[in-house]
């Protein structure tokens, strides 16, 4: 399938992509264009759009709903993906650091596939803490 959402991704468009590579679309593509773009490009493509502004939710978080992803690791990453996503930094001890991290990442990469490339480690990571944290 392909996906597609606005470039410069930064928290929930590497969230998003993480998720879909690893629970939903062992074989995706993603397409990262300008915000004005997306719906034209989903359109064109046939790709899925996601992380459209709006909302206190996430992609994530609508992504877990709609595959029905119940796992409890996953949903404990959504809240710490939220929470680095908007404003809502507070909402878990973990969100400031991971907006921290994407941050950095997204300043370092060349593009958004490097971007991706390079935050995927982090993700797993963060996906085998929560695991561990709900045990």
């Amino acid at each position: 399938m392909k996906w597609v959402t606005r470039e410069k991704a930064r928290v929930d468009r590497i969230a998003c992509p993480w998720l879909i590579s690893r629970f939903i679309d062992k074989e995706p593509t993603f397409l990262f264009v300008p915000s004005d773009q997306v719906k034209q490009v989903a359109a064109r493509e046939g790709a899925t759009p996601y992380d459209i502004p709006g909302g206190e939710r996430c992609s994530f978080d609508a992504f877990l709903e709609k595959y029905k992803l119940e796992e409890p690791a996953l949903k404990t990453m959504a809240l710490i993906v939220r929470g680095a996503d908007t404003d809502a930094r507070q909402l878990t001890p973990e969100s400031p650091g991971l907006y921290a991290l994407a941050t950095g990442f997204q300043a370092m990469a060349k593009d958004d596939h490097d971007n991706m490339a390079k935050q995927f480690p982090v993700y797993d990571a963060l996906y085998a803490y929560c695991r561990a944290k709900v045990k």
